[in-house]
């Protein structure tokens, strides 16, 4: 009982935020509350799904969801990096099972350290964070085959009859009963009917069917015990006719740029169109080495009957082999913006939170055109750092973790307004949703000057203060939460911060608090607003992130040390290698022997440095390709996109350490964007490498008193 009152308390908590009373109604699809699992926990709580989007304990809520891989992430911080998600707004987590983490050997399953799904997710609900489970088979996720084990891809090359992947042949069948049998077991207790924080279930992923396909592994899912309050799939691509409404919650994506474009120039095909607002939830982007690059985006009318949700939404993206995006953060908060605009009630982000794959002796745990499956591109072995909002080890890119959070502040305090809000006025750049604007002409790469911001018009100060009956008319300032008995909003970059409340126009003195109507407002400067944290009802500042844990607040700084790291060359460079291309027509990455004539550094003196701070090696170079040997074990990959490359300490220390970088040819058919591109085109030979520098980076975390 002392478990299930805890769980209601927690989910309580998490929508506390949310206001707006709903209740189950009948009649056409567009207003049906949709019937999955059972959607009720042990306290009565109910998580219901309708048209408009996801309602919790009778309540409205516009959620944000974040992908996080635990396999990708060591086990011991898993619940650091699940609080510091939840400062920056995410409300849900997503994660992907893949199958080769678990079963490499057929029938030897590993759920140890860090592929402990089991206490992922019992760390989830302590951290009242609802979880969308997504267990294949088929990932993606730029893992291995897919997911797909050897084992299981040898046997159905040598009995495609039995073990077609993707089908409902046998064997094929009969392997994804166990995995899914498995994986229950490992989760069992943890679903939302039993008091846990499993509230939904992804069934495969990137999928056209047929849908025989879907609904036999539904039925393999739900055999095996996920009974949950929602089933989803990816609503990419257009799926091949026959799907039965209601069974599946389509959920949609767009991206910024993506590494598996075959295209070397910038922002080719439509890329340019997820910064607009649209009337499509069909991005043409996505995946386009596999499901080709005309893809149709037009939507059923049975399709629009679903709330518009998303679970991809790619602000960061990682660098393939022959495709070098360099991502600023900038790129995230446009995405969310014109998705909002367009009328998405969940913003869902992959990723939010990078990682590193597994090692593994035998081969790379990352995808590459060597495996028979999803051989589509060549990805880093080691690094899964994404650019995201979170990098790798969990360091925040400054630009996209704050201008998301603030979004997501305003989503947690008024989103339950915005979810049920039609879209009024749609075009490329300009949307409105009931008393919301939103206004975005910022695009990658070829607008890096446009802004993007949500504003209120004709907004009810009933909303914010139930007395009153008057309005804020317009405002060119964002709104950000209510706290401290204040309402704040947020300055625009070139705007003067004004608010016009029943027609009287106020001219607001930043960070300075001010009363209209019997409100307190006050606008931050955007420098103030990146300082600032909503904990409970109070607003708290700071330089680093904070975030919750218990009853506690605690600060993370990343600051360089003072320290010198030795690094002394003992092998110059052996010239460049021969450049192949890969089975999929783009450039193939190195092989390990090629590396025997890669320049390389010895990396010293990391005894020296206190062992009893959080450190890392940022190692700063120009070349095609970085690795890090310890004992000569790989340890941390890079493919050069300008960027530096970040290396945990924890993982070097006491061994013998090797940076080895290879030069990078101004011929090679490779993607760089224009400011590595000019480097190339200025290193002398046509042949650009060098190692620019190591810092150390301290992680700092403490707790803060106020």
């Amino acid at each position: 009982m002392k478990k299930n009152l805890f769980t209601l308390l927690a989910f309580i908590a998490f929508t506390t935020l949310f206001a707006q009373e709903t209740s189950n109604s009948s009649g056409d699809s567009r207003s049906n509350t949709f019937r999955f699992g059972t959607n009720v926990n042990p306290e009565g709580v109910k998580f219901e799904v309708d048209s408009r989007g996801f309602i919790i304990g009778g309540k409205h809520v516009l959620p944000v969801m974040g992908e996080i891989h635990y396999a990708r992430v060591p086990e011991q911080e898993w619940r650091r990096e699940i609080q510091k998600m939840r400062a920056g707004g995410i409300t849900v987590i997503a994660t992907y099972v893949f199958w080769i983490h678990h079963e490499e050997e057929e029938g030897q399953w590993n759920w140890n350290g860090n592929k402990n799904l089991r206490k992922f997710i019992e760390i989830c609900g302590e951290e009242k964070m609802p979880v969308v489970l997504r267990i294949g088979p088929f990932c993606h996720g730029e893992v291995y085959q897919g997911g797909f084990p050897v084992w299981l891809t040898d046997k159905a090359e040598r009995d495609p009859q039995q073990f077609k992947l993707r089908s409902q042949a046998p064997g094929f069948m009969a392997a994804t009963r166990n995995l899914y049998n498995n994986i229950f077991s490992q989760v069992d207790g943890l679903l939302w009917k039993q008091g846990g924080s499993i509230v939904g279930v992804q069934i495969e992923n990137e999928c056209r069917g047929p849908w025989s396909y879907y609904m036999a592994l539904k039925d393999l899912a739900v055999e095996a015990g996920f009974d949950t309050p929602f089933y989803t799939r990816t609503g990419w691509p257009k799926l091949n006719g026959n799907e039965e409404f209601g069974k599946l919650l389509p959920l949609y994506g767009d991206y910024a740029d993506g590494f598996w474009d075959r295209v070397l120039t910038d922002m080719p095909g439509d890329y340019k169109n997820a910064f607009v607002m649209k009337d499509t939830r069909l991005s043409a982007v996505i995946a386009t080495e596999a499901l080709g690059a005309n893809q149709d985006t037009q939507m059923e009318e049975k399709d629009l009957s679903y709330p518009y949700l998303t679970c991809e939404l790619g602000g960061g993206m990682m660098p393939s082999y022959h495709r070098r995006i360099n991502m600023s953060g900038r790129e995230v908060k446009p995405l969310a913006i014109c998705k909002l605009g367009s009328g998405s009630n969940l913003p869902g982000y992959y990723m939010y939170h990078g990682g590193t794959n597994p090692y593994n002796p035998k081969h790379t745990m990352a995808e590459t055109q060597a495996t028979k499956v999803t051989n589509y591109n060549d990805m880093p072995h080691m690094t899964y750092d994404f650019q995201t909002l979170l990098g790798e080890m969990g360091q925040p890119n400054s630009v996209s973790w704050n201008e998301s959070r603030l979004l997501h502040q305003f989503l947690a305090d008024w989103g339950h307004l915005l979810s049920q809000m039609d879209v009024d006025t749609l075009s490329e750049h300009y949307a409105r949703r009931g008393c919301f604007e939103f206004f975005n002409d910022y695009v990658r790469i070829l607008n890096e000057e446009g802004a993007s911001y949500v504003t209120p018009r004709d907004w009810p100060l009933s909303t914010l203060n139930t007395k009153l009956s008057t309005f804020i008319n317009w405002a060119t300032v964002e709104p950000f939460c209510q706290a401290d008995g204040i309402f704040y909003f947020i300055a625009i970059e070139g705007k003067k911060p004004q608010i016009c409340i029943d027609g009287k126009v106020i001219t607001a003195k930043l960070n300075k608090p001010f009363k209209e109507k019997g409100v307190t407002f006050c606008v931050l400067s955007r420098e103030k607003a990146y300082t600032a944290y909503k904990i409970g009802d109070k607003l708290y500042y700071s330089d680093g992130i904070l975030y919750q844990d218990g009853e506690r607040i605690m600060e993370e700084m990343w600051k360089e040390l003072p320290t010198k790291v030795n690094y002394v060359l003992t092998q110059e460079n052996g010239g460049l290698r021969e450049v192949k291309m890969g089975s999929q027509k783009v450039a193939s990455q190195p092989v390990e022997s090629d590396f025997e004539k890669a320049a390389v550094w010895v990396i010293s003196n990391l005894k020296e440095l206190n062992q009893n701070l959080d450190l890392y090696l940022e190692i700063k170079y120009r070349g095609d390709v970085a690795r890090v040997y310890a004992d000569g074990q790989l340890v941390e990959d890079n493919f050069w996109n300008g960027k530096p490359m970040l290396v945990r300490l924890s993982d070097l220390v006491g061994k013998h350490v090797e940076l080895k970088i290879l030069p990078l040819g101004k011929d090679y058919p490779i993607y760089l964007q224009k400011e590595e591109k000019s480097l190339l085109n200025q290193a002398p030979n046509g042949i650009l490498l060098s190692l620019d520098g190591i810092r150390v980076i301290e992680r700092r975390t403490e707790e803060k008193t106020f």
